[in-house]
Protein backbone atom coordinates (compact mmCIF):
# COMPACT_ATOMS: atom_id res chain seq x y z
CA UNK A 1 0.00 0.00 0.00
CA UNK A 2 1.37 3.34 -1.00
CA UNK A 3 0.24 6.43 0.92
CA UNK A 4 0.42 9.73 -0.88
CA UNK A 5 -0.07 12.88 1.17
CA UNK A 6 -0.78 15.10 -1.86
CA UNK A 7 -4.51 15.75 -2.01
CA UNK A 8 -6.78 17.20 -4.62
CA UNK A 9 -10.11 16.88 -2.82
CA UNK A 10 -9.47 18.55 0.49
CA UNK A 11 -10.65 21.75 2.10
CA UNK A 12 -8.39 22.62 5.03
CA UNK A 13 -9.84 23.84 8.30
CA UNK A 14 -6.73 25.73 9.35
CA UNK A 15 -7.76 29.02 10.87
CA UNK A 16 -11.45 28.04 10.98
CA UNK A 17 -13.38 30.45 13.17
CA UNK A 18 -14.69 29.18 16.49
CA UNK A 19 -18.38 28.40 16.35
CA UNK A 20 -19.78 27.93 19.81
CA UNK A 21 -23.21 26.36 20.02
CA UNK A 22 -25.09 25.80 23.31
CA UNK A 23 -24.62 22.26 24.61
CA UNK A 24 -27.35 20.60 26.67
CA UNK A 25 -25.81 18.72 29.58
CA UNK A 26 -28.44 15.99 29.86
CA UNK A 27 -28.79 13.26 27.26
CA UNK A 28 -31.96 13.21 25.16
CA UNK A 29 -34.12 10.15 25.65
CA UNK A 30 -35.26 8.62 22.37
CA UNK A 31 -38.29 7.01 24.03
CA UNK A 32 -40.56 8.61 26.61
CA UNK A 33 -39.54 12.06 27.87
CA UNK A 34 -37.42 12.18 31.01
CA UNK A 35 -38.78 14.13 33.98
CA UNK A 36 -35.27 15.48 34.57
CA UNK A 37 -34.87 19.13 33.66
CA UNK A 38 -32.14 19.83 31.12
CA UNK A 39 -29.64 22.60 31.59
CA UNK A 40 -27.05 24.23 29.38
CA UNK A 41 -23.38 23.50 30.06
CA UNK A 42 -20.42 25.35 28.58
CA UNK A 43 -20.71 26.12 24.85
CA UNK A 44 -19.69 23.37 22.48
CA UNK A 45 -17.31 24.24 19.62
CA UNK A 46 -17.89 21.83 16.73
CA UNK A 47 -14.32 22.31 15.46
CA UNK A 48 -13.02 21.35 18.90
CA UNK A 49 -15.30 18.29 18.97
CA UNK A 50 -14.65 17.02 15.42
CA UNK A 51 -11.17 18.26 14.46
CA UNK A 52 -8.30 16.87 16.54
CA UNK A 53 -5.53 18.08 14.21
CA UNK A 54 -6.65 21.18 12.25
CA UNK A 55 -3.55 21.35 10.03
CA UNK A 56 -4.10 17.74 8.91
CA UNK A 57 -7.90 17.74 8.64
CA UNK A 58 -10.17 18.30 5.67
CA UNK A 59 -13.83 17.79 4.81
CA UNK A 60 -15.21 15.97 1.78
CA UNK A 61 -18.80 15.28 0.74
CA UNK A 62 -19.85 11.64 0.23
CA UNK A 63 -21.62 10.41 -2.89
CA UNK A 64 -23.34 7.11 -3.59
CA UNK A 65 -24.66 4.35 -1.35
CA UNK A 66 -21.69 1.99 -0.94
CA UNK A 67 -21.08 2.98 2.71
CA UNK A 68 -24.67 3.21 3.98
CA UNK A 69 -24.09 0.26 6.32
CA UNK A 70 -21.42 2.34 8.09
CA UNK A 71 -23.80 5.29 8.47
CA UNK A 72 -22.37 7.27 5.53
CA UNK A 73 -25.05 8.46 3.10
CA UNK A 74 -24.95 10.49 -0.10
CA UNK A 75 -24.53 14.17 0.77
CA UNK A 76 -22.96 13.55 4.18
CA UNK A 77 -19.89 15.56 5.09
CA UNK A 78 -16.90 13.42 6.11
CA UNK A 79 -14.23 14.69 8.50
CA UNK A 80 -10.89 13.25 7.37
CA UNK A 81 -7.55 13.27 9.21
CA UNK A 82 -4.66 12.75 6.83
CA UNK A 83 -2.10 12.48 9.67
CA UNK A 84 -3.59 9.25 11.04
CA UNK A 85 -2.02 5.97 10.03
CA UNK A 86 -4.76 3.76 8.56
CA UNK A 87 -5.25 0.42 10.30
CA UNK A 88 -7.23 -2.69 9.49
CA UNK A 89 -10.88 -1.65 9.75
CA UNK A 90 -10.29 2.10 9.25
CA UNK A 91 -12.69 3.91 6.95
CA UNK A 92 -10.43 5.75 4.52
CA UNK A 93 -10.48 8.15 1.60
CA UNK A 94 -8.52 6.34 -1.09
CA UNK A 95 -7.58 6.70 -4.72
CA UNK A 96 -7.68 3.47 -6.71
CA UNK A 97 -6.23 3.71 -10.20
CA UNK A 98 -7.11 7.41 -10.35
CA UNK A 99 -10.63 7.16 -8.85
CA UNK A 100 -11.45 8.53 -5.37
CA UNK A 101 -13.55 6.43 -3.01
CA UNK A 102 -14.46 6.01 0.65
CA UNK A 103 -14.29 2.42 1.90
CA UNK A 104 -13.23 0.26 4.84
CA UNK A 105 -9.56 -0.74 4.61
CA UNK A 106 -8.91 -4.41 5.31
CA UNK A 107 -5.34 -5.60 5.88
CA UNK A 108 -4.71 -9.28 6.41
CA UNK A 109 -3.29 -12.52 5.16
CA UNK A 110 -5.59 -12.21 2.12
CA UNK A 111 -3.79 -8.98 1.19
CA UNK A 112 -5.09 -5.42 1.01
CA UNK A 113 -8.77 -4.86 0.27
CA UNK A 114 -11.20 -1.95 0.21
CA UNK A 115 -14.62 -3.10 1.36
CA UNK A 116 -17.97 -1.34 0.96
CA UNK A 117 -20.55 -1.30 3.75
CA UNK A 118 -23.26 -2.35 1.29
CA UNK A 119 -23.55 -5.98 0.11
CA UNK A 120 -24.40 -4.79 -3.42
CA UNK A 121 -20.71 -3.87 -3.91
CA UNK A 122 -17.84 -6.33 -4.19
CA UNK A 123 -14.56 -5.70 -2.35
CA UNK A 124 -11.62 -4.31 -4.29
CA UNK A 125 -8.65 -6.65 -3.92
CA UNK A 126 -5.22 -5.26 -4.78
CA UNK A 127 -3.03 -7.31 -7.05
CA UNK A 128 -0.67 -6.80 -9.94
CA UNK A 129 -0.23 -3.21 -11.05
CA UNK A 130 -3.22 -1.80 -9.12
CA UNK A 131 -2.25 1.29 -7.14
CA UNK A 132 -3.79 2.36 -3.84
CA UNK A 133 -3.18 5.80 -2.35
CA UNK A 134 -4.71 6.61 1.03
CA UNK A 135 -5.59 10.28 1.56
CA UNK A 136 -6.70 10.03 5.19
CA UNK A 137 -8.83 8.30 7.78
CA UNK A 138 -12.48 9.30 8.21
CA UNK A 139 -12.95 10.34 11.84
CA UNK A 140 -16.54 11.64 11.78
CA UNK A 141 -19.63 11.95 9.61
CA UNK A 142 -21.91 14.98 9.60
CA UNK A 143 -25.41 14.04 8.49
CA UNK A 144 -28.29 16.48 8.08
CA UNK A 145 -31.97 15.57 8.27
CA UNK A 146 -34.87 16.97 6.27
CA UNK A 147 -34.66 19.77 3.76
CA UNK A 148 -31.06 20.90 3.40
CA UNK A 149 -29.35 23.56 1.30
CA UNK A 150 -27.89 22.55 -2.03
CA UNK A 151 -25.42 19.68 -1.61
CA UNK A 152 -22.83 21.66 -3.54
CA UNK A 153 -22.73 24.46 -0.96
CA UNK A 154 -19.88 24.51 1.52
CA UNK A 155 -21.16 24.29 5.12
Amino acid sequence: MKANKTRQVDKAVVGAPRLEVPFMGDAVVAGFPSPAESFVERPLDLNELLVARPAATYFVRAEGDSMEGAGIRAGDLLVVDRSMEPEDGSIVIACVDGEFTVKTLRLGRNGVRLVAANPAYKPTRFKGEMELQVFGVVTAVIHRFGIVPSQTETP
